[in-house]
């Protein structure tokens, strides 16, 4: 019998080989950082980049998210040619930038314009963690403050979808303008009556979530996303205290009174419509 056991064949798994690997397709399979689930990156797209089985919330680039939000074929871009300068002459910046672009398609890390969601007009802006983090430079304030004066101008909601590592290093004090700068077209846009829903996404860090991120008439969260201003290991030696296990989530902010609500991305744009509506003049709601 013993020998028997010995003589079988054996059925463990085999370690591929290297021919067997490269002949998997790149980017074929999606492995859930949570959850630790293996999916279709194909099937996964078709449900938002949003794992089945633990609602993990993916990153998603700029014109993904604006694919998943606007009502198709209304999206009309502003400045995508704007490109980052170098003013500091920092080392390496202007190479690092032209990386980004060949990388994400992208000349900044925020994609701004306007188009419908559930047929009512707005004006929109989608920023990209791919590109330097998402990080506020220059351009990036003067994107979204033209897209807030167009919102004034033709007199529409301005919606922000936000994901950010914080103020752009190499831009220095240029970068931490761009606080003042969006903070200051944003009252003007209040000061107007026009309603601004500021969405925070994975992450939203930094002097992003110290100014125009935190400004909305409305602010709303996708799942676990991570928001604050400081790191969480300088805030503990700053305190002296432990923190709890899911702050800067989310959700520690809707129990804590900093958002209006945590919303899952595939109810996302069926939200935002609801918000619309509900802050149509009552003549425009009526006809």
């Amino acid at each position: 019998m013993i020998r028997d056991l010995f003589s079988k064949k054996k059925k463990y798994a085999t370690i591929p080989t290297e021919q067997a690997k490269q002949e998997v397709p790149e980017g074929l399979m999606t492995k859930c950082p949570k959850c630790k689930t293996i999916m279709y990156t194909k099937e996964l797209k078709k449900i938002n980049m949003v794992c089945e089985r633990c609602q993990h919330h993916f990153n998603v680039s700029a014109y993904e998210r604006i694919d998943l939000t606007l009502d198709e074929g209304t999206f009309q871009e502003f400045d995508g040619d704007m490109i980052a300068k170098d003013p500091l002459n920092f080392p390496s910046y202007l190479e690092k930038s032209k990386l980004d672009r060949e990388k994400t398609n992208l000349n900044e890390a925020i994609v701004t314009g306007e188009g419908k969601i559930k047929g009512y007009p707005v004006v929109i802006g989608v920023m990209d963690s791919r590109f330097r983090m998402g990080s506020m430079g220059s351009v990036v304030g003067e994107k979204i403050a033209r897209a807030i004066e167009h919102a004034i101008r033709e007199d529409k909601p301005f919606i922000l979808f936000a994901a950010s590592g914080g103020a752009r290093m190499q831009e220095g004090v240029f970068s931490l303008m761009q606080m003042a700068k969006t903070s200051a077209a944003l009252n003007q846009l209040h000061e107007h009556g026009q309603l601004f829903i500021s969405v925070l996404t994975h992450p939203t860090t930094g002097g992003v979530s110290a100014s125009f991120a935190s400004l909305g008439d409305i602010n709303i969260a996708e799942p676990g996303a991570l928001i604050g201003f400081a790191g969480r290991r300088i805030i503990e030696q700053t305190i002296r205290q432990k923190l709890p296990d899911d702050f800067q989530t989310a959700e520690f902010l809707l129990e804590h009174g900093q958002l209006d609500k945590v919303v899952s991305r595939n109810e996302m744009r069926d939200t935002l419509g609801l918000f619309l509506d509900l802050h149509q003049p009552k003549r425009k709601r009526e006809g």
